[in-house]
């Protein structure tokens, strides 16, 4: 005779399909990077809902789409005219395939311009009622007059453009010229999430350069996105430490960086402005 089988309790019985999100305000750790992303402080603090096997947001994160806008290619502030030096590199040969081209921008990230603009963007984000100090120090932070036309040109350039279609940020009332990332924290503030905006700032910032080394070099655009993939744990991982730096930590260990964007003043044939 056959025994009854007893069902345990539904408390008790294990998902068939567990979800593959984290609730809400977990942390998930990127895997071999040992960097940790918020996923709440990425949803906006929204809950996840299920959609068949799949999770989905239960309501919009209303900051996403503003800034995806503002750290868009198409975002009116002349990117695409800058390549912070890397035209000499490339004229010169020392960058010259996409392995050489992830180290470039990796290095204007960790130890670079590129730092320094992250954790001016953090100053200026968690400043935004007196910005005053973060704003006068940002137009120090320029090695050569070619990247300080970049980051003051990119400023203005962002400051008109966010005042006349955005209304209501930090930076409407403001007079006083400002550095592109200044800009940038100063809008997200209140807004936008830092991690967020440190990690979308970190990531347009090597988009636009493996752009310009693509039409530089000149690279395929599978290449290109092979060197943009690449770059992601190093990006994760230079906005985690951007959010918890302070102003004393800002400095640079990027010369070469410097030289080649001095000798790009003088180059006989340029494409880009920096």
């Amino acid at each position: 005779m056959s025994e009854d089988v007893q069902t345990p309790p539904p408390s008790e019985r294990s998902p068939p399909h567990p979800n593959p999100l984290p609730p809400n305000g977990a942390e998930r750790e990127l895997r071999g990077t040992g960097v940790e992303i918020s996923l709440s402080a990425l949803q906006g603090g929204e809950g996840w809902g299920e959609v068949g096997n799949a999770a989905a947001p239960t309501s919009p994160t209303p900051w996403l789409p503003t800034l995806l806008t503002w750290l868009s290619p198409s975002y009116p502030i002349g990117g695409f005219s800058y390549s912070h030096g890397l035209e000499w590199a490339v004229e010169s040969g020392a960058v010259h395939d996409r392995h050489t081209l992830e180290d470039y921008v990796a290095t204007i990230l960790e130890a670079g311009a590129g730092w320094v603009d992250l954790v001016l963007l953090v100053a200026a984000w968690r400043s935004a009622d007196a910005p005053d100090t973060v704003i006068e120090l940002a137009t120090a932070w320029r090695g050569t007059a070619e990247t300080a036309l970049e980051a003051g040109q990119q400023g203005a350039a962002f400051l008109a453009t966010t005042r006349a279609a955005w209304p209501g940020t930090a930076i409407d009332h403001i007079e006083t010229p400002l550095a592109y990332p200044v800009a940038v924290g100063l809008a997200c503030a209140g807004t936008v999430p830092l991690e967020a905006a440190l990690l979308g700032y970190a990531h347009a910032l090597a988009a636009n350069f493996v752009s310009a080394g693509i039409r530089l070099i000149p690279l395929g655009q599978t290449d290109g996105q092979r060197t943009l993939a690449a770059l992601a744990p190093r990006i994760a991982a230079v906005a985690t430490r951007a959010a918890a730096a302070r102003l004393d930590e800002i400095g640079t260990a990027a010369f070469r960086i410097d030289l080649c964007s001095i000798r790009h003043e003088t180059q006989y044939t340029r494409l880009f402005r920096s």
